[in-house]
């Protein structure tokens, strides 16, 4: 695969605090999916009404492409190269599935019309996407009761929404996961991220993982989310890892897709400093931005990352590579090191799983929901831990209502390759629950 695909954002402007206590968000939680199962019309909707009938199950995927900032154009094109790949092998228990796109364009407009289209193509499910305008796209999607199943993870209202059954911990997850990784090989940790209302929770996150560590917490440094170089930033940051005489400090740049500016200026101004280390997140940096930047020669060799999943060269991702291969073979938007293509097969995982426990009968909104509500485990090969969405599967994490994987992978960047640092899954659960976001 060729091609360098920019970055996401870290944190977008879109975000939702926490809603209570854990008992009192549970409560709020169960009163909501009660509401939706017991009106007549399911959220909107009389059950079987929104659904897929002929032996063909209607999907969306949504992602912007073509914009001037984020874009995850590899996710769309993973869905389609999914639904050629179990259509050629006789569907899923019976039926043929129909994947629609859309192009969210990273705009609220765009997101509500893609979520507005679903609702009018009577699709199922909106499958594996990415939108950081969880506002706008949540309320058509929940008026016609239409579950979002395995997004980005790239906003909190993920993980508040009734609706929304997501497969990872996205960024709340990785960041309390790399501050943990952190406290007990850094000393002085210094943190430049974006200065946005959004921005204002990576600090918060990121100091959960490090205090849960027993380390003292981060420097905070804000900078500009559409900053052209980060000279000053670099030289701060730099003076505030080594303020401690003895002890490595560390860097981490949370500037998403700016992250890689960053490093054009911190590979500039590291001069004398030379022991510090880096860190970031995977999907803010991955292995194609790695090459890019120099591979083994680059400003990221050595850097610490965490992950959702194991790394891309993992054997545990064959039967993805074998799809992409098979169906979006010289499709450079299909790349299996992609953050966001991987989420988008993991979340076909989950819709598999729920079409096979349906089986023939008519498959509907309603039915997918209740399916997934009723305590379905999903395996994914060892790619996640099983994946089960009932109340008692929820984790009390403040503000994170409808977590129910809250593990990373500690990665390290070795010869220009990402590389597992730790042996399997490290549980960020008790960190982000003393996370206070708010």
């Amino acid at each position: 695969m060729t091609g360098r695909r920019p970055t996401r954002s870290t944190f977008p402007r879109t975000s939702t605090g926490p809603t209570g206590p854990a008992g009192r968000r549970r409560l709020l939680l169960a009163g909501a999916l009660a509401a939706c199962a017991s009106l007549t019309a399911g959220c909107g909707v009389v059950p079987g009404a929104t659904g897929s009938g002929g032996g063909t199950v209607t999907v969306m995927t949504w992602a912007p492409e073509n914009t001037r900032a984020t874009n995850e154009p590899g996710m769309p094109a993973m869905a389609r190269a999914y639904a050629r790949w179990v259509n050629g092998h006789g569907g899923i228990a019976g039926h043929k599935l129909t994947v629609l796109t859309c192009n969210e364009g990273n705009d609220p407009v765009g997101a509500a019309k893609c979520a507005r289209r679903a609702v009018k193509e009577n699709a199922v499910a909106v499958v594996g996407s990415y939108s950081q305008y969880s506002d706008s796209f949540f309320p058509p999607l929940e008026s016609a009761g239409i579950p979002y199943i395995g997004g980005y993870g790239v906003t909190t209202t993920e993980f508040t929404r009734a609706l929304s059954y997501p497969v990872n911990g996205g960024q709340p997850s990785l960041l309390a996961g790399l501050g943990r990784e952190l406290a007990a090989g850094c000393g002085p940790v210094a943190l430049v991220r974006p200065d946005t209302i959004a921005g204002d929770e990576v600090p918060t996150l990121l100091d959960a993982g490090l205090r849960a560590g027993r380390h003292a917490g981060a420097h905070d440094q804000r900078a500009a989310e559409d900053a052209t170089e980060y000279s000053r930033q670099a030289d701060r940051a730099l003076r505030q890892a080594t303020a401690e005489p003895g002890r490595t400090g560390c860097v981490v740049p949370a500037l998403g897709e700016r992250t890689d500016t960053f490093m054009d200026s911190f590979r500039r101004e590291r001069g004398n400093h030379p022991a510090v280390r880096t860190a970031a997140l995977v999907g803010s940096v991955d292995q194609p931005v790695i090459d890019a930047a120099g591979g083994a020669s680059g400003p990221y060799e050595g850097a610490r990352l965490t992950g959702w999943y194991p790394v891309a060269d993992d054997p545990r991702w064959d039967t993805m590579k074998k799809v992409i291969n098979e169906e979006a073979f010289g499709d450079n938007r299909v790349d299996p090191a992609d953050a966001g293509v991987q989420t988008t097969w993991i979340a076909y995982t989950v819709l598999r799983a729920v079409l096979r426990r349906i089986g023939s009968g008519e498959v509907s909104a309603t039915a997918v929901r209740h399916t997934l509500d009723d305590g379905l485990t999903v395996g994914t090969g060892g790619l996640t831990p099983p994946l089960r969405w009932r109340l008692s599967d929820l984790l009390d994490s403040a503000g994170f209502a409808r977590l129910v994987n809250a593990h990373v992978t500690p990665q390290v960047v070795e010869g220009g390759r990402l590389k597992p640092a730790a042996k399997g899954f490290v549980d960020v659960s008790g960190a982000l629950e003393n996370a206070d976001i708010g």
